[in-house]
């Protein structure tokens, strides 16, 4: 039973860490958006004839394009561990809290 207690506590504290952060999947969207909200602007720009502010959206669209790779990779690690810890909370409840032990056998009694 403190196995067992020992085991769940120690999964709860790294868990607990792990989803403290902010979750990727949130930043995955944000990221979308800006990317999104960049094209446009480069169109706006390019429509203008402004040059300059063309070069410097591209510039800003590859980095967000970065971030979104990043935010990507890190998502589904989140995804992985949430799904790790779900296969060893569903192993937890499987196992029995007290280990079974074997019946004594009964003694005979002592002739006198």
């Amino acid at each position: 039973m403190k196995l067992k207690t020992l085991a769940f506590a120690t999964l709860m504290a790294f868990a607990g860490a792990a989803f403290a952060q902010t979750p990727a999947a949130g930043a995955v969207a944000s990221d979308k958006a800006a990317i999104k909200a960049d094209k446009d602007q480069i169109k706006a720009d390019k429509k203008a004839g402004d040059k300059t502010a063309v070069a410097a959206d591209k510039a800003k669209l590859k980095a967000d394009k970065a971030q979104l790779k990043e935010d990507k990779k890190k998502a589904k690690a989140e995804k992985k561990a949430a799904k790790k810890q779900a296969k060893m909370e569903k192993k937890q409840e499987a196992m029995p809290a007290t280990p079974a032990t074997p019946a004594t056998p009964a003694t005979p009694a002592k002739k006198y």
